[in-house]
């Protein structure tokens, strides 16, 4: 049941993270298994995902740190799509599937650390103090960090546009 609910959300954050499903992959599989091995540490009276995000990316800046060479591979994959939302004709789908690659494409271009900054802060829901302690920074410079990179992404998604 864990497993279930919280796999979609550790791979999408993996393949974000490190731009490579094969390396989401086996970035994934440590995950659990450091979950597993750290499950008596979990607070049951606080929610989780703060957690396992902290996890993931400490698991995924370690594989990219051995795995400095990595191959710059397509990050398609159909599991990273998202849910379908009930209701959506096959065209809103295919809208959405393309917004979402757009925006993956967009992420791709930012730079390691600005790029985990905004997973970290949006999809994540991290805290600037948290990401911040997460990249032994200071909470103002990772404000700044994440300033900068929304605005680079809205640079780069206008640029799609036209």
């Amino acid at each position: 049941m864990f497993f279930d609910a919280v796999f979609p959300y550790v791979y999408t954050l993996a393949v974000r993270l490190t731009g490579d499903r094969h390396a989401a992959e086996d970035a994934t599989q440590e995950v659990f298994l450091k979950l597993h091995q750290a499950a008596d540490r979990l607070d049951p009276d606080r929610h989780p995902r703060p957690w396992i995000t902290t996890i993931t990316y400490n698991t995924c800046r370690e594989a990219a740190r051995r795995n400095a060479a990595r191959a710059a591979e397509s990050i398609e994959d159909p599991t990273v799509d998202g849910p379908a939302f009930a209701g959506d004709t096959p065209e809103q789908t295919s809208m959405r599937r393309e917004l979402q690659h757009t925006l993956e494409r967009a992420l791709g271009e930012l730079d390691d650390e600005s790029r985990a900054i905004v997973l970290l802060r949006t999809y994540g829901d991290l805290s600037h103090d948290r990401i911040a302690e997460l990249l032994n920074t200071s909470h103002a410079a990772v404000r700044k960090r994440f300033s900068r990179a929304l605005r680079r992404l809205g640079e780069l998604l206008r640029g799609i546009d036209e």
